[in-house]
């Protein structure tokens, strides 16, 4: 892993989608359709988890603007049931992602560098509750004939003996104690990175509601 990243650091375009078919109840009665109880929508839920692995891969920087995409889908009282937006970033990197309740349960990200290329597809919640698996290719070319890929992409499948909502909860314990029972201060990392994502989020908000302008993303 840490090979793959140092190949894609050089970070030129990442491509993130989370999306599920949400059923008439969701859209009609769930707290994510309200806009008095979460006036983001697909944008503040799928959305959410899009911009956070997008800056995963760009390594927590935050890009200079955003700009939502046109064709956003709203529901009777404005609430965002499906929408998209581009991150630009000042060293000429571009992410691009899509969110809905609207279309096929899909959570894919691509991260393509300049000598490697990374693919998830469950990086929300796995495919099977006890692995996960990604792709990678590095320095990737074709054969002499080009008929295949010299090298192709390795498939790398990591398997835990402990579900990721475990580990969360196993992760947000381990904190409580820092604080509650060493007397230690709170570290940033968690609330930094939660700030960076909900900057992110509520400038592609802002562009849907000024006409899909790029919004500058504060600090």
């Amino acid at each position: 892993m840490w090979k793959l990243m140092k190949a894609i650091k050089g970070c030129k375009r990442i491509q993130s989608c989370f999306t599920f078919a949400a059923d008439p109840d969701f859209l009609k009665n769930d707290i994510r359709v309200k806009p008095d109880l979460d006036a983001h929508g697909a944008l503040g839920d799928a959305g959410w988890y899009c911009v956070r692995s997008i800056l995963w891969a760009a390594d927590y920087e935050l890009p200079k603007t955003v700009i939502a995409l046109h064709g956003p889908v709203l529901n009777e009282v404005g609430v965002i049931l499906s929408c998209g937006a581009s991150l630009h970033w000042d060293d000429g990197k571009i992410a691009t992602f899509h969110c809905s309740f609207l279309s096929n349960l899909t959570m894919d990200i691509t991260a393509i560098g300049s000598k490697g290329t990374l693919h998830v597809h469950d990086f929300v919640v796995p495919f099977q509750e006890n692995e996960a698996s990604f792709s990678a290719g590095s320095e990737s070319w074709f054969n002499e004939l080009v008929s295949a890929w010299v090298p192709p992409p390795s498939k790398h499948t990591i398997t835990t003996d402990l579900a990721q909502e475990v580990l969360m909860v196993s992760e947000f314990a381990g904190l409580v104690e820092t604080i509650k029972v060493k007397g230690l201060k709170p570290g940033n990392k968690w609330p930094t990175i939660s700030r960076k994502t909900q900057l992110v989020i509520d400038a592609v908000k802002a562009s849907i509601e000024r006409g899909f302008e790029p919004i500058e993303v504060g600090n």
